[in-house]
This record gives C-alpha cells, sequence and structure tokens, in this order.
C-alpha cells in the first residue's frame, strides 16, 4: 500500500503542509502516526485532497466538506451527489445575490465616472457639481462589504475572525494571484495601519474599482478569513483588508508591509 510523508503529500497535490495540518486538525484529513512521530498518509489522500480542493472552489464550508467525506467513505457516488446538489443550489443563490450587489456598485462607480467626465463649472466645488455622490446604489450605500459567508437568520458580525487560516490554492495559482495583487497594490498611493489589517488609497478610478472588486471576491473563495471593504469617496478609492492574527504573514505578503 502507497503512504506518503506530509512533504511527500504536499508535492504530489500541490497542497502546502501547513494547510494537509489544518485539514488533518478539522478532521477532514485523516493521518497515522510512525513511531518517530511523522505523520503518514494512506494511498487515497491524493483524491481526498482533490476532493476537498473542489467543494472549497465551490464555497462550501468545511462542516459540509467533512459531512460530504463521510458520505463519500461510503462508495456510492449517488448519495455523494444527492447531499451535494442542495449544497450547490445555495451557492448559486448566495452568488447570484453577490453579481446583483456587484453590478450595482459597477453601475454606480459609472455614473459618477459620467458625472466627473463632464465639463467642470467655473470655481470651487458646488453642490451640483459632481464631487460629491448623493445616491446609493440599488444593492446598498457605499461602502460595498464583499463577505463569502451566507445570509444567515441572525446577525454574525466580523465571522471572518472565526473562519480557518488556510488557502486552497497552490503552486502556480498561488504565485499567479500574488502577482495580480502585486500588480494592484503598487497602484496605491497610500498605506496605513487599521485595527487587524490596512487600509490602502487609489486614485477614484471606476476601472480599478472593478479590478479590486473582482479580484477580492476571487481571493475569498480560496481564502475566506480575509476581511475586505471597498470604499469609493469622491477624492479617492480605497480598500481595508483584515485577516485574523495567524494570517499575519499573508496579509503582509499579498498587501505589503505598511508605512
Amino acid at each position: 500500500m502507497t503512504t506518503y510523508r506530509i512533504s511527500q503529500l504536499a508535492e504530489r497535490s500541490g497542497v502546502p503542509a501547513t494547510t494537509l495540518r489544518f485539514y488533518e486538525t478539522a478532521g477532514l484529513l485523516p493521518a497515522e502516526r510512525t513511531a518517530s512521530g511523522y505523520r503518514v498518509y494512506g494511498e487515497n489522500a491524493v483524491d481526498r485532497l482533490a476532493f476537498i480542493s473542489s467543494a472549497k472552489l465551490l464555497g462550501l464550508a468545511l462542516e459540509e466538506i467533512r459531512d460530504l467525506l463521510d458520505v463519500r467513505e461510503e462508495g456510492v457516488c449517488a448519495s455523494v451527489r444527492a447531499r451535494m446538489l442542495p449544497l450547490v443550489a445555495d451557492r448559486i443563490r448566495d452568488t447570484d445575490g453577490r453579481i446583483a450587489e456587484l453590478r450595482a456598485f459597477s453601475a454606480h462607480l459609472a455614473g459618477v465616472h459620467a458625472d466627473l467626465s463632464g465639463p467642470a463649472p467655473t470655481g470651487a466645488c458646488g453642490p451640483d457639481c459632481g464631487c460629491t455622490t448623493t445616491s446609493a446604489p440599488a444593492a446598498g450605500p457605499v461602502p460595498v462589504t464583499l463577505s463569502p459567508t451566507r445570509p444567515a437568520s441572525g446577525p454574525e458580525p466580523e465571522a471572518w475572525r472565526d473562519t480557518p487560516v488556510a488557502c486552497t490554492l497552490g503552486g502556480t495559482e498561488l504565485g499567479e494571484r500574488t502577482e495580480q495583487w502585486r500588480t494592484l497594490v503598487a497602484k496605491a498611493e497610500r498605506r496605513e495601519e487599521i485595527g487587524d489589517g490596512l487600509r490602502l488609497s487609489f486614485p477614484p478610478d471606476a476601472e480599478l474599482a472593478g479590478q479590486l472588486a473582482e479580484l477580492a471576491a476571487a481571493e475569498q473563495g480560496c481564502c475566506a478569513f480575509f476581511d475586505f471593504t471597498l470604499h469609493l469617496t469622491p477624492n479617492a478609492l480605497q480598500l481595508s483588508v483584515r485577516a485574523p492574527e495567524g494570517a499575519a504573514g499573508m496579509l503582509a505578503d499579498l498587501f505589503g508591509a505598511t508605512a
């Protein structure tokens, strides 16, 4: 029977060793111990990790993935499908709601951009010059908070604080995502520290705002412990990023050190 040490499994699957340890702690990936205390994974670990990564990309919660893995162990695909169908349907509804929010925000930005592109009045700013926005997007006022969590029956403030620090990206994908963030972050005019993170200030550009929103939404698909808030003001575009203490290294790696 084929077995893997943690370094071998990380190399074979493309999943970082830190994530493998977390999956074991969360009950997603069982491991045995050798007499020397080293982790040893069974031959089905690669397939199990592929299923976990796939479920994470669908936005499923860890508890849901753990339940699906239990069903999958029974060896009946029809049972797994039956359990997955309602979960995926829920994610479709959640995603449609987020798309509506982003479309409304994009339309709001386009309107502001059109106002600012027109001829400026003579003299100082006034109530109708277009620099001060009084209308809000249909889906809600600015700022728009991008969150991967589902609507709950009651308030669930700052759920990201309790989200496990684990990323489902690895290898080439992780490198590409890091480079995407660094390209956008390089356009920031200012960095400042905030509680649990930092705030980046950019020029008030509608296209750049859309790029930031798209990348933030993609980031939460693999790293739900990040909390993003995109805020538009007449003079600046701001992106606030927060994360739990355990993700401080990843925060610095993606968004740079604060001044």
